[in-house]
Protein backbone atom coordinates (compact mmCIF):
# COMPACT_ATOMS: atom_id res chain seq x y z
CA UNK A 1 0.00 0.00 0.00
CA UNK A 2 0.82 3.73 -0.44
CA UNK A 3 1.55 5.82 2.73
CA UNK A 4 -1.47 7.00 3.48
CA UNK A 5 -0.50 8.69 7.16
CA UNK A 6 -1.03 11.81 6.35
CA UNK A 7 -4.75 11.44 5.62
CA UNK A 8 -7.02 11.84 8.29
CA UNK A 9 -9.73 9.66 7.63
CA UNK A 10 -7.66 7.28 5.20
CA UNK A 11 -5.54 5.93 8.29
CA UNK A 12 -5.23 2.19 6.98
CA UNK A 13 -6.28 2.64 2.75
CA UNK A 14 -7.89 4.38 -0.06
CA UNK A 15 -9.85 2.51 -2.29
CA UNK A 16 -10.60 3.92 -5.72
CA UNK A 17 -14.04 2.47 -7.90
CA UNK A 18 -14.57 3.93 -10.99
CA UNK A 19 -18.29 3.20 -11.92
CA UNK A 20 -20.71 4.08 -14.66
CA UNK A 21 -21.77 7.52 -14.94
CA UNK A 22 -25.67 6.33 -14.85
CA UNK A 23 -24.69 3.86 -11.78
CA UNK A 24 -26.32 4.81 -8.23
CA UNK A 25 -26.19 2.08 -6.44
CA UNK A 26 -22.11 0.95 -6.37
CA UNK A 27 -20.99 3.99 -4.95
CA UNK A 28 -23.41 3.69 -1.58
CA UNK A 29 -22.63 -0.15 -1.41
CA UNK A 30 -18.97 0.61 -0.85
CA UNK A 31 -19.75 3.38 1.13
CA UNK A 32 -21.51 1.03 3.25
CA UNK A 33 -19.20 -1.92 3.23
CA UNK A 34 -16.08 0.32 4.38
CA UNK A 35 -14.24 -0.76 7.21
CA UNK A 36 -13.17 1.93 9.79
CA UNK A 37 -9.79 3.71 8.52
CA UNK A 38 -10.83 2.81 4.82
CA UNK A 39 -12.00 5.89 2.46
CA UNK A 40 -13.54 5.02 -1.24
CA UNK A 41 -12.98 7.78 -3.90
CA UNK A 42 -15.25 7.56 -6.97
CA UNK A 43 -14.65 8.42 -10.64
CA UNK A 44 -17.48 7.82 -13.62
CA UNK A 45 -17.20 6.19 -16.36
CA UNK A 46 -18.82 8.32 -19.19
CA UNK A 47 -22.06 6.62 -20.54
CA UNK A 48 -25.16 7.73 -22.10
CA UNK A 49 -28.61 6.41 -20.55
CA UNK A 50 -29.38 5.06 -24.33
CA UNK A 51 -32.32 2.64 -25.00
CA UNK A 52 -31.26 -1.08 -24.52
CA UNK A 53 -33.45 -2.84 -26.98
CA UNK A 54 -31.69 -5.93 -27.67
CA UNK A 55 -27.99 -7.51 -27.73
CA UNK A 56 -26.54 -5.05 -30.90
CA UNK A 57 -27.49 -2.18 -28.29
CA UNK A 58 -25.20 -3.32 -25.32
CA UNK A 59 -22.70 -4.61 -27.22
CA UNK A 60 -22.44 -0.98 -28.12
CA UNK A 61 -22.44 0.09 -24.57
CA UNK A 62 -19.98 -2.00 -23.45
CA UNK A 63 -17.55 -0.88 -26.28
CA UNK A 64 -18.52 2.70 -25.94
CA UNK A 65 -17.69 2.24 -21.86
CA UNK A 66 -14.40 -0.08 -22.95
CA UNK A 67 -13.19 3.39 -24.47
CA UNK A 68 -13.89 5.65 -21.76
CA UNK A 69 -12.24 3.62 -19.09
CA UNK A 70 -8.85 4.99 -19.29
CA UNK A 71 -9.94 8.74 -18.58
CA UNK A 72 -12.27 7.86 -15.31
CA UNK A 73 -9.29 5.76 -14.16
CA UNK A 74 -6.53 8.87 -14.47
CA UNK A 75 -9.60 10.92 -12.68
CA UNK A 76 -9.64 8.97 -9.48
CA UNK A 77 -5.80 7.64 -9.31
CA UNK A 78 -5.32 11.71 -8.45
CA UNK A 79 -6.26 10.09 -4.88
CA UNK A 80 -3.70 7.80 -4.90
CA UNK A 81 -5.38 4.79 -4.11
CA UNK A 82 -3.91 1.65 -2.53
CA UNK A 83 -6.37 -0.66 -4.98
CA UNK A 84 -8.71 -0.20 -7.64
CA UNK A 85 -12.03 -1.46 -8.17
CA UNK A 86 -13.70 -1.98 -11.57
CA UNK A 87 -17.54 -1.09 -10.87
CA UNK A 88 -18.75 -2.27 -13.96
CA UNK A 89 -19.01 -6.22 -13.79
CA UNK A 90 -19.31 -6.36 -17.72
CA UNK A 91 -16.37 -4.68 -18.46
CA UNK A 92 -14.19 -7.59 -16.61
CA UNK A 93 -16.11 -10.46 -18.51
CA UNK A 94 -16.52 -9.23 -21.88
CA UNK A 95 -15.11 -11.41 -25.00
CA UNK A 96 -13.99 -13.92 -22.27
CA UNK A 97 -10.92 -14.37 -19.51
CA UNK A 98 -7.63 -13.84 -21.99
CA UNK A 99 -9.25 -10.73 -22.90
CA UNK A 100 -10.50 -9.43 -19.19
CA UNK A 101 -7.56 -10.54 -17.96
CA UNK A 102 -5.47 -7.79 -20.01
CA UNK A 103 -7.78 -5.54 -19.64
CA UNK A 104 -7.09 -5.94 -15.91
CA UNK A 105 -3.08 -6.09 -16.22
CA UNK A 106 -3.06 -3.00 -18.28
CA UNK A 107 -5.09 -0.71 -16.02
CA UNK A 108 -2.41 -2.69 -13.11
CA UNK A 109 0.40 -1.03 -15.44
CA UNK A 110 -1.28 2.19 -15.68
CA UNK A 111 -1.89 2.36 -12.46
CA UNK A 112 0.37 0.78 -10.42
CA UNK A 113 -2.01 -0.41 -7.79
CA UNK A 114 -3.79 -3.66 -7.98
CA UNK A 115 -7.18 -4.02 -9.51
CA UNK A 116 -10.57 -6.00 -9.72
CA UNK A 117 -14.18 -6.14 -10.60
CA UNK A 118 -16.79 -8.32 -9.48
CA UNK A 119 -15.65 -11.20 -11.89
CA UNK A 120 -12.28 -11.75 -10.80
CA UNK A 121 -13.35 -11.22 -6.91
CA UNK A 122 -16.21 -14.18 -7.81
CA UNK A 123 -13.12 -16.61 -8.71
CA UNK A 124 -11.37 -15.97 -6.01
CA UNK A 125 -14.40 -16.74 -3.68
CA UNK A 126 -15.21 -19.13 -5.27
CA UNK A 127 -11.82 -20.92 -5.07
CA UNK A 128 -11.48 -19.94 -0.96
CA UNK A 129 -15.22 -21.80 -0.59
CA UNK A 130 -14.47 -24.77 -2.70
CA UNK A 131 -17.25 -23.79 -5.79
CA UNK A 132 -17.41 -25.31 -8.96
CA UNK A 133 -21.11 -24.96 -9.99
CA UNK A 134 -22.53 -21.25 -10.39
CA UNK A 135 -25.77 -19.73 -11.25
CA UNK A 136 -26.34 -16.35 -12.01
CA UNK A 137 -28.84 -13.75 -12.43
CA UNK A 138 -28.15 -10.28 -14.33
CA UNK A 139 -29.81 -7.29 -15.70
CA UNK A 140 -28.40 -7.77 -18.68
CA UNK A 141 -29.88 -8.51 -22.43
CA UNK A 142 -28.84 -12.27 -23.79
CA UNK A 143 -25.99 -11.25 -25.40
CA UNK A 144 -23.76 -10.35 -21.95
CA UNK A 145 -24.96 -14.25 -20.78
CA UNK A 146 -22.55 -15.91 -23.44
CA UNK A 147 -19.56 -13.49 -22.52
CA UNK A 148 -19.84 -13.89 -18.90
CA UNK A 149 -20.47 -17.61 -18.96
CA UNK A 150 -17.42 -18.04 -20.88
CA UNK A 151 -15.61 -15.96 -18.43
CA UNK A 152 -16.55 -18.10 -15.89
CA UNK A 153 -16.02 -21.31 -17.94
CA UNK A 154 -12.64 -20.34 -18.65
CA UNK A 155 -11.77 -19.60 -14.98
CA UNK A 156 -12.90 -23.04 -13.90
CA UNK A 157 -16.65 -22.70 -13.13
CA UNK A 158 -19.47 -24.21 -14.57
CA UNK A 159 -22.37 -22.04 -15.22
CA UNK A 160 -25.28 -23.96 -14.72
CA UNK A 161 -27.99 -21.58 -14.70
CA UNK A 162 -28.81 -17.83 -15.80
CA UNK A 163 -31.04 -15.70 -16.15
CA UNK A 164 -31.14 -11.95 -17.48
CA UNK A 165 -33.72 -9.69 -16.58
CA UNK A 166 -33.13 -7.68 -20.26
CA UNK A 167 -33.09 -4.17 -18.65
CA UNK A 168 -34.25 -1.52 -20.74
CA UNK A 169 -31.55 1.15 -20.37
CA UNK A 170 -28.53 1.61 -17.85
CA UNK A 171 -30.77 3.77 -15.04
CA UNK A 172 -33.27 1.05 -15.12
CA UNK A 173 -31.36 -1.39 -13.40
CA UNK A 174 -31.32 0.68 -10.18
CA UNK A 175 -34.89 0.45 -10.51
CA UNK A 176 -35.66 -3.29 -9.78
CA UNK A 177 -36.56 -4.40 -7.08
CA UNK A 178 -35.72 -7.06 -4.37
CA UNK A 179 -38.53 -9.18 -4.82
CA UNK A 180 -37.51 -9.37 -8.81
CA UNK A 181 -34.30 -10.86 -7.63
CA UNK A 182 -35.42 -13.36 -5.27
CA UNK A 183 -38.01 -14.72 -7.33
CA UNK A 184 -35.17 -15.58 -9.87
CA UNK A 185 -32.52 -16.92 -7.91
CA UNK A 186 -35.97 -19.16 -6.54
CA UNK A 187 -35.86 -20.51 -10.12
CA UNK A 188 -32.26 -21.03 -10.67
CA UNK A 189 -31.30 -22.46 -6.71
CA UNK A 190 -31.49 -26.21 -6.81
CA UNK A 191 -29.50 -29.30 -5.71
CA UNK A 192 -26.89 -28.97 -8.66
CA UNK A 193 -26.02 -25.39 -7.49
CA UNK A 194 -23.17 -24.37 -5.41
CA UNK A 195 -23.41 -20.80 -5.31
CA UNK A 196 -26.30 -17.86 -6.57
CA UNK A 197 -24.36 -15.13 -8.21
CA UNK A 198 -25.84 -11.78 -8.46
CA UNK A 199 -24.28 -9.61 -11.44
CA UNK A 200 -24.15 -6.32 -12.46
CA UNK A 201 -23.00 -3.34 -10.17
CA UNK A 202 -26.09 -0.97 -10.60
CA UNK A 203 -28.35 -3.68 -8.73
CA UNK A 204 -29.69 -3.34 -5.40
CA UNK A 205 -29.21 -6.56 -3.79
CA UNK A 206 -26.37 -6.27 -0.82
CA UNK A 207 -27.94 -6.45 2.14
CA UNK A 208 -30.68 -9.11 0.84
CA UNK A 209 -28.01 -10.90 -1.00
CA UNK A 210 -26.09 -11.75 3.08
CA UNK A 211 -29.82 -12.59 4.23
CA UNK A 212 -30.55 -15.23 1.37
CA UNK A 213 -26.93 -16.73 2.12
CA UNK A 214 -28.40 -17.28 5.83
CA UNK A 215 -31.82 -18.35 4.65
CA UNK A 216 -30.51 -20.59 1.71
CA UNK A 217 -27.81 -22.43 3.25
CA UNK A 218 -25.45 -21.55 0.20
CA UNK A 219 -23.49 -18.60 -0.57
CA UNK A 220 -25.32 -16.03 -2.06
CA UNK A 221 -23.20 -13.47 -3.65
CA UNK A 222 -23.66 -9.90 -4.45
CA UNK A 223 -21.09 -8.28 -7.16
CA UNK A 224 -20.59 -5.38 -5.24
CA UNK A 225 -19.60 -6.89 -2.18
CA UNK A 226 -17.48 -9.72 -3.21
CA UNK A 227 -15.80 -6.86 -5.43
CA UNK A 228 -15.09 -4.91 -2.33
CA UNK A 229 -14.30 -7.81 0.17
CA UNK A 230 -11.37 -8.51 -3.01
CA UNK A 231 -9.78 -4.79 -2.79
CA UNK A 232 -9.80 -5.23 0.54
CA UNK A 233 -7.71 -8.77 0.76
CA UNK A 234 -5.60 -7.61 -2.47
CA UNK A 235 -3.98 -5.10 0.28
CA UNK A 236 -3.73 -7.20 3.40
CA UNK A 237 -7.32 -5.59 4.99
CA UNK A 238 -8.96 -9.39 6.37
CA UNK A 239 -11.88 -7.13 8.47
CA UNK A 240 -15.39 -9.36 7.94
CA UNK A 241 -17.60 -7.97 5.37
CA UNK A 242 -21.36 -8.21 6.05
CA UNK A 243 -22.34 -10.82 3.17
CA UNK A 244 -19.62 -12.72 2.87
CA UNK A 245 -19.45 -15.17 6.18
CA UNK A 246 -17.24 -17.39 5.99
CA UNK A 247 -14.38 -15.21 4.26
Amino acid sequence: MTDVAADVYATRAKIGVVVPSTNTICEPDCALLAPDGVTNHTARIAIANITIDGDAAFDRLIRMSASALDEAVDRVMDTAPDVLVVGMSSLLVWDGLEVAAARRAALTERTGVPVTGGSFAIVEAAQRLSIDRIAIVSPYQPVADGHITRFFEGAGLAVVGFESLKCASPRAIAEVPETTLIEALDRLDGDGVDALVQFGTNLGFRSRAAEEWQRRGKPVIAINTVAYWHALRLIGIEDPITGMPTL
